[in-house]
């Protein structure tokens, strides 16, 4: 059994409530003023931090909707699931998990930010850039798990490629409709896409 994680430190819990606060000063001001009217100076104001600490913690503002700690609960659930489990299975439990648990824990937040995906550019180009950054990260566990280098090409390619599925069928959630029930079933049969290939439907 591996060892527990130690406890996190007194700045390090203080940096993550800094970001929480961040976070949900912007979801706020977002559902009542839109996401332009939520500018950095803002959205400093509602968290009661200054402008360069919001900066700081989020580079650009996209940022704040899209990064979390969850990239790294999932790379810690990634290695330990059963090791003899095929890799695309061990990526559909983590993934499906952790959107069980954003919909349970934050479904105000969860469905506001589909609907910025689908309505804004800016959060769905960065989206693309965040899932990549993703993609690196569980790359590591995948190259672990199958006995691969982290920059092997089939790893690369397997992660990205996962990523890159569940991304586009989020988007596709976003835009058609939003049910919070329907975004896991949906998930999960992409994975089911990707693991049976698509086929050609039979003629009338």
């Amino acid at each position: 059994m591996s060892e527990p994680p130690p406890p996190l430190s007194l700045r390090e819990r203080k940096k993550l409530r800094t970001r929480a606060a961040i976070r949900q000063a912007t979801y706020r001001l977002i559902a009542e003023q839109g996401y332009e009217a939520a500018t950095v100076d803002r959205i400093a104001e509602a968290a009661e931090v200054s402008p360069s600490t919001v900066v700081r913690y989020f580079p650009v503002k996209e940022d704040i909707l899209l990064t979390d700690e969850a990239d790294a609960l999932m790379e810690a659930r990634l290695r330990a699931r059963p090791a003899g489990e095929e890799p695309l299975e061990s990526l559909r439990a983590v993934v499906l998990d952790a959107v069980t648990a954003a919909l349970a824990d934050a479904p105000e937040e969860t469905l506001l930010r589909a609907r910025l995906v689908a309505e804004i550019p800016a959060v769905r180009a960065r989206l693309t850039e965040t899932t990549a950054e993703s993609g690196r990260l569980l790359a590591h566990a995948i190259a672990e798990r199958t006995g691969r280098a982290a920059d092997d090409l089939e790893v690369r390619v397997f992660t990205a490629a996962v990523l890159g599925a569940l991304r586009e069928a989020t988007v596709h959630w976003a835009a058609h409709g939003r049910r919070p029930e329907d975004l896991v079933p949906l998930l999960d049969r992409t994975v089911d896409v990707l693991k049976g290939g698509l086929t050609l439907r039979a003629l009338p």
